[in-house]
C-alpha cells in the first residue's frame, strides 16, 4: 500500500466527500481510502483516483471494482484522463461505463 502524501492527506480529511463510502452512502464505520488507479505499476496518489470506501466493500473491493472505476472516471478531469491514458483509454472506458451506470 502506497502512503497518502501529508498534504494530500490533510485535505482529503477536510473534504466531505471522504466522510462516507462512495458506493453505499454509508457513514458509520470504518471508511477506507481505496487507491483506486494503478498506472506504471504504482497506486496513484491523486484525489480524483482515492476512493472512500466502507470496510465491508473494501475487504470485496473486486466485486466493485466495475463500479468503483466508474465513480473514480466521473471525478477526474479530461486532462487528469488524458494523462493516464497510455494502455488504456480511459475517456472511453468512461463513456461505456456511463452507458451502463446512467441508464
Amino acid at each position: 500500500m502506497r502512503r497518502i502524501p501529508k498534504a494530500l492527506r490533510l485535505e482529503l480529511e477536510k473534504d466531505p466527500y471522504y466522510k462516507k463510502c462512495c458506493i453505499t452512502g454509508i457513514t458509520t464505520g470504518k471508511i477506507d481510502w481505496h487507491h483506486n488507479l494503478i498506472f506504471a505499476g504504482k497506486q496513484v496518489n491523486e484525489k480524483f483516483c482515492i476512493l472512500p470506501l466502507a470496510k465491508s466493500i473494501h475487504d470485496r473491493i473486486t466485486e466493485y471494482k466495475e463500479v468503483c472505476d466508474w465513480v473514480m472516471l466521473n471525478r477526474a478531469t479530461d486532462a487528469e484522463l488524458e494523462r493516464y491514458s497510455k494502455a488504456i483509454d480511459y475517456k472511453r472506458m468512461k463513456e461505456k461505463l456511463n452507458e451502463i451506470y446512467n441508464s
